[in-house]
């Protein structure tokens, strides 16, 4: 089969050969009809964010596709059903393998393409917002990224769960679509200061800067608030004002998706199921749709990967196979 690899002395981004994989018990193969491109994979290009132990070595974390073979003791999708899919890696080539609780269905109103948009997001902003940061009707929720596949899922998720739901982008392009989106409150970040803006005034807070956002999260914090660190954009080691957070009884969680166990109350497949449950009627309802700036052939991976970075890329880049 096709897939994309990553140079080793380069790092540059080139279509090679692989075997085709074989699902494993309580696996599926799915020939992929298009996949997600997400910063994690920029992050493990580069060496910096390693596949779990056992996980595929080929970039990708989800797909969408049709089912073609399931491995032995597998129950759930069948051979034929078209479904989207969460990975620990391999989603960049024409065949993945993925756990069988691991997969959705694709949700009516959305193409088998489009699906390869959902299940990251999806289960990113599910498994933080909701079920780490406890959003509630009627609270206000700050997103940083806005423009983001995982900002403009959350803008339309905190809107679908009555919240008040402001975000930070950096560009005017960013803004008018995240207005769109319902954004209640933008914040151009290389114009007003976010912390200024919202102060006191965020019960939950999903950050994807880390160190460089901690101080201004703070005080952007409500009483009782909460914030959830997801990604370390802004450096990993920062300074944290405990007695402000003591003031607002605050709390802090920092959490991630790939690296989560298959099973248990935490673990991944409870993530999708979670989502399946309370996620996927909101998307068939209409009222939570994947936001797709670009779809490129799998051949264009680096071309695609550059999208991420450019300020008129809003939501996800698919690679289509």
């Amino acid at each position: 089969m096709k897939a994309i690899g990553v140079d080793e002395t380069s790092k540059d981004l080139q279509l090679i050969d692989l075997p085709v994989p074989e699902p494993g018990p309580g696996e599926v193969r799915i020939k992929v009809a298009a996949a997600a491109v997400n910063r994690a994979d920029l992050h493990q290009r580069r060496g910096h964010y390693p596949p779990p132990p056992g996980a595929s070595e080929t970039l990708g974390l989800e797909v969408s596709g049709t089912v073609d073979a399931v491995g032995p003791d597998t129950t759930g999708p069948r051979p034929g059903d078209e479904v989207c899919a969460l990975l620990a890696g391999g989603g960049y080539a024409e065949y993945a393998i993925a756990p069988a609780t691991q997969c959705l269905p694709v949700p009516k109103g959305v193409s088998l393409v489009d699906a390869a948009g959902l299940p990251e997001v999806a289960c990113t902003v599910y498994s933080n917002v909701v079920t780490e940061g406890g959003l509630q009707a009627g609270e206000t929720l700050l997103l940083h990224g806005g423009g983001s596949g995982i900002g403009t899922h959350a803008i339309q998720l905190g809107k679908a769960l009555g919240a008040t739901v402001a975000v930070t982008v950096g560009s005017d392009f960013k803004a008018q679509r995240c207005r769109e989106l319902g954004a209640d409150i933008v914040i151009n970040y290389r114009e007003q200061d976010f912390a200024e803006v919202l102060d006191g005034r965020a019960d939950v807070i999903l950050d994807i800067m880390g160190a460089k956002y901690l101080p201004g999260n703070v005080r952007a914090l409500a009483k009782q608030g909460r914030l959830v660190i997801i990604g370390l954009q802004g450096g990993a080691e920062g300074a944290l004002n405990i007695g402000a957070l003591l003031a607002k009884r605050g709390r802090i969680s920092a959490t991630n998706l790939r690296g989560r166990p298959l099973d248990g109350p935490h673990g991944k497949a409870a993530v999708v199921a979670g989502v399946r449950r309370d996620v996927w009627p909101l998307i068939e309802e209409g009222r939570i749709a994947p936001v797709i700036s670009a779809r490129l052939p799998l051949a264009e991976a680096e071309a695609a990967q550059g999208l991420l970075d450019s300020p008129e890329s809003i939501g996800k880049v698919l690679l289509t196979v």
